[in-house]
């Protein structure tokens, strides 16, 4: 959790972003580019919640399971965390130029939530999407489908993107990332998610 800022564009409390990662590898590339996200919203006037989904581990999504037991308590888990903020920033892997198996079962879990406990967490939110990979076009191509999946369980997917190409070397020893460039690019999306989660809070 980040420091509480106040934000003017609202007149109160500050827009609540969720950023998470869609890997829970210890020396994920995309966790840090997510570190660098979060510190991005509180910057930009956010409040940010840096979620790891290695918390809240889930089996793979079965159709009989869910039949049979209903979403795991884990899906619940986090349909509560994400429905108590206004907006996400998901940072994603590329694998074969498509999302991490990962992300996308958190995502599949998730959108079945709301079938047992109501509300859809991502209906109508604003969502932004990052990655980055050692390649140099930055995992941009598997955003593609992370886009595809977020649209279709309701969130409202900004156009603007940021992959950060060569992730490997990308970043210094503190983990803040090395090119201008990037980092305000990071920051430029991460003020028009914080922007738009206020508009539609209004």
């Amino acid at each position: 959790m980040f420091p509480l800022t106040h934000d003017p564009a609202t007149g109160g409390m500050p827009m609540n972003i969720l950023v998470f990662a869609g890997s829970v590898r210890r020396e994920s590339l995309n966790r840090r580019l997510a570190r660098v996200a979060a510190q991005a919203v509180d910057g930009a006037g956010g409040k940010a919640t840096l979620l790891e989904l290695a918390d809240f581990p889930l089996p793979l999504y079965d159709g009989d399971l869910e039949a049979e037991s209903g979403p795991p308590d884990n899906a619940f888990r986090l349909q509560e965390v994400m429905g108590a903020h206004d907006g996400f920033i998901v940072v994603s892997p590329e694998y074969n130029h498509s999302i991490s198996a990962l992300l996308k079962n958190t995502l599949d879990w998730v959108s079945r939530t709301p079938r047992v406990r109501g509300a859809n967490p991502f209906a109508g939110k604003v969502a932004g999407l990052m990655a980055t990979s050692p390649g140099a076009l930055g995992g941009l191509q598997g955003l593609d489908t992370v886009q595809q999946v977020l649209s279709t369980v309701g969130a409202l997917v900004l156009p603007r993107r940021v992959a950060v190409p060569h992730g490997d070397k990308a970043f210094d020893g503190t983990g803040r990332l090395l090119d201008e460039s990037s980092t305000r690019r990071v920051a430029e999306l991460a003020s028009e998610v914080v922007a738009i989660a206020g508009k539609l809070a209004g």
